[in-house]
Parts: structure tokens; C-alpha cells; sequence
């Protein structure tokens, strides 16, 4: 792999929270390509974790895996003090750790909202802190929300509630980070394939789903790691905003 820090000056450092699921993966090796040092935090996955840090590797990159609660503070200060020790600095950082509960409101046990709360918002929340403590010049804070924010769907209340709040972090934090030269931005998927999102589906109802959208396809990881990848490194014009990335389907 040619690194793009080859020609342009230092390593940049990316961590990536969710890094052994469907999407984080393609994010981390998307960013591996790049030419980033990526940090691939997972909690649950470290097989899978340990997969991509070796694909990166083998590739030319330098990766490391990192266990870590994204809700937990020390264990978050400590992935990003893990990560200057071996990189020398942050400069990216992408919020793809999450979770996704779907019953109607009337029937939502308050212990599943609770869990959705603490990882998609408050892990986004802690995360986002460090990273504005720490991010040098030129970095870039990717959150993740979700399409289904603006569209409405039955049995998305409370996912959607998590990700309208990951929305308000967003287009706050950018400001807040005025002068550092440090961009904010979150991406909302739309329907994507991956092993979660497909589980239990049927074929009808799969073929349903990836007409909606005038693409007339489901979303891939891959569609979302390039949106990462834009945002993460040229797109630096892009600031406080929401990417809705789900081939036109709102």
C-alpha cells in the first residue's frame, strides 16, 4: 500500500470506535488505505478486531487493536492515551461504535433504552470530549447517526432519539471547536447490508428495502467508509454538518 502520508507529510492517526463491526471494519481499512494509523477499538469483537489490525498490516499499513467501553471515561482516556503512545497523536476520530433496539415505544423496555442511551449517545458524548481535548490541528470528528432520524419509521423511536442527539453534538461541537481547525461532522446511513441489518429479513422483504431508494440498492460498509474517508481527510470545507448517506432515499 502507498501511504498517503508519504507525500504529504506525517501519519495521520485515526481511532475507530466500532471497529470490529460490519461498517467500522470497512471504515478502518478504508482509513488503512489512506494511509492513516488506525486504532480499531472494539468491545465485544477482539477476534474480528484482531482480523483487520492483520489486514491492515499485511497491506503496509500500521493498525493496533484496542479494547475499550465507549461509554466509560477512563477506559476512553486511556484508548486515546494508548494511541499517542504508539502513534504520537490523534488526528481523526470516527463514533461507529452503536446499537439498534427496534420495538414500538408502548412496548420499549427502559433497560433497552437505557443500554442504546449509554453506547450511541453517551458513548458518542465521552468520545467526542476526548477527542476535543486532544485532536491536533487538522483533525476531523466523524459521528454516526442515521437516516431513519428524518424518516420516521414505526419501531425507531428510541434508536431514533439516540442518533437526533448525536445530531445536536454535531452541529454544537463544531462550533464550539471554532479556531482549532478541527471539523465535525456526522454521517446517517440509510439501510445497509450488512450481517445485523440482514438477519431475519426475508428475500421479499430484503428486495423491498434496496427498491426505496432511487439507486434502487441497499447501502454497502464500502458507500459508508468513502463518506468517512471524504470527511475524514480532504473534505476539510465540510464542517457542522449532517451527510445523509443512503443513495437518495430522503
Amino acid at each position: 500500500m502507498t501511504s498517503a502520508s508519504s507525500t504529504n507529510g506525517p501519519t495521520r492517526v485515526a481511532i475507530v470506535t466500532g471497529g470490529s463491526g460490519g461498517i467500522g471494519q470497512a471504515i478502518c481499512r478504508r482509513l488503512g488505505a489512506d494511509g492513516m494509523a488506525v486504532t480499531v477499538n472494539y468491545a465485544g469483537r477482539p477476534h474480528e478486531a484482531e482480523l483487520i489490525v492483520k489486514a491492515i498490516s499485511e497491506s503496509g499499513g500500521r493498525a493496533i487493536a484496542v479494547r475499550a467501553d465507549v461509554a466509560d471515561e477512563d477506559q476512553v482516556s486511556q484508548l486515546f492515551d494508548t494511541t499517542e503512545e504508539r502513534f504520537g497523536g490523534v488526528d481523526v476520530v470516527v463514533n461507529a461504535a452503536g446499537i439498534m433496539l427496534l420495538v414500538p415505544l408502548s412496548d420499549l423496555d427502559l433497560a433497552d433504552f437505557d443500554r442504546m442511551h449509554r453506547i450511541n449517545l453517551r458513548g458518542t458524548f465521552v468520545v467526542c470530549r476526548e477527542a476535543a481535548r486532544r485532536l491536533r490541528p487538522r483533525g476531523a470528528i466523524v459521528n454516526f447517526s442515521s437516516s431513519v432520524v428524518k424518516r420516521a419509521v414505526p419501531s425507531y423511536t428510541a434508536y431514533a432519539a439516540t442518533k437526533g442527539a448525536v445530531d445536536a453534538i454535531t452541529l454544537v461541537l463544531a462550533k464550539e471547536l471554532r479556531g482549532r481547525d478541527i471539523t465535525v461532522n456526522a454521517v446517517a446511513p440509510g439501510p445497509t447490508a450488512t450481517p445485523l441489518f440482514l438477519d431475519g429479513k426475508s428475500e421479499e422483504e430484503v428486495d423491498e428495502l434496496a427498491k426505496m431508494a432511487p439507486l434502487e440498492r441497499l447501502g454497502t460498509p464500502d458507500d459508508t467508509a468513502e463518506v468517512v474517508s471524504f470527511l475524514a481527510g480532504p473534505g476539510r470545507w465540510v464542517n457542522g454538518q449532517v451527510v445523509y448517506d443512503n443513495g437518495g432515499l430522503i
